[in-house]
């Protein structure tokens, strides 16, 4: 019974020194300046916003960064930015760590994904007053149609909807002001964005059904490859610990598909 005992505790102590190590390799490599520098943009449940009535902020970027940073025993710094395109070129430029983003092909190029985190609908918000009701009538030509500039809706936008104008706002507070002016008919992108844009207009609808999905991942840089095991790890255990979709939750995200 006593050898036995001891073998047991001897293979835990392997388990643990093993993950130790496993730790402090991933450390070296996701953290290098010795601190988890995340790179969010404040206005979507998927990076950052600010809960009005706690004044707490949460958010996937933010909540999971600062739980990645706690396990590898590192500060949490925050890196903020304008929108994700800028979020991401601080990723190129590797003046951030981590992030979470939309995992698409051309973006995969230039920076290295876990698998998939969450699914989230892309969607379609009009005005209160306006004429347009379902997903099919913004098929209709020459629609205007406001869109994150260097945003992944950018792109998708004009091959979907080849007889539309697409509008570039420099951001989400920018695309509010284009619809409540009447320079656009719709703005297009991610439902848990515009669902934030809908709760400061008064009236304001997002149209049922969707045009699109996202499949979010955490994204870090290209070079850093070798601590993407890691990463992988702790998405797995952040799926089914809960603390995704508690995070989800906090951060008010709807228009979530499904957790992979």
């Amino acid at each position: 019974m006593v050898r036995c005992i001891t073998a047991v505790m001897a293979a835990v102590a392997l388990t643990v020194s093993a993950l130790s190590a496993f730790a402090e390799d991933a450390r070296a490599i996701l953290a290098p300046t010795g601190k988890l520098r995340i790179g969010v943009y404040y206005g979507s449940p998927t990076s950052l916003v600010r809960d009005s009535k706690t004044g707490e902020f949460h958010g996937l970027s933010f909540d999971l960064g600062q739980e990645l940073a706690k396990r590898l025993n590192v500060p949490f710094e925050q890196v903020s930015y304008q929108r994700i395109s800028e979020v991401l070129d601080g990723v190129i430029k590797g003046e951030v760590d981590f992030t979470v983003s939309n995992s698409t092909p051309a973006r995969a190029a230039q920076v290295a994904f876990s698998q998939t985190l969450l699914t989230i609908e892309l969607g379609y918000l009009v005005t209160a007053s306006s004429p347009i009701t379902t997903v099919a009538d913004v098929e209709k030509p020459g629609l205007r149609i406001g869109v994150t500039q260097n945003s992944t809706s950018q792109g998708a936008i004009p091959k979907l909807l080849p007889n539309a104008v697409v509008v570039p706002a420099q951001n989400y507070k920018r695309g509010i002001e284009m619809l409540t002016h009447g320079e656009i008919d719709t703005y297009a992108t991610n439902k848990p964005t515009l669902f934030e844009m809908s709760d400061q207009m008064q009236g304001a609808r997002i149209l049922e059904g969707r045009w699109g999905e996202e499949h979010l991942a955490v994204a870090i840089p290209k070079g850093h490859e070798a601590g993407l095991e890691y990463i992988k790890q702790f998405v797995e255990d952040v799926q089914t610990s809960g603390l995704v979709a508690r995070s989800a939750e906090q951060a008010g995200l709807r228009g979530a598909v499904k957790a992979q």
